[in-house]
């Protein structure tokens, strides 16, 4: 199952940079996960400061 971004997100682009496949792109407001491109390895939970990426 691939992760999600929730409303929590401000932004800051931490994600985007740690994703190996880059499946994460800046969205309207949020950042958004490419669900078939992500491939479930929580390394940008890992870095959000938020906690925004849900997997």
């Amino acid at each position: 199952m691939a992760y999600t971004i929730n409303e929590d997100c401000i932004s800051c682009g931490a994600c985007e940079a740690e994703c190996p496949v880059n499946a994460i792109s800046e969205g309207d407001g949020k950042y958004v996960i490419d669900a078939a491109t992500c491939i479930d390895c929580g390394a940008c939970a890992g870095v959000c400061p938020v906690d925004a990426p849900q997997g």
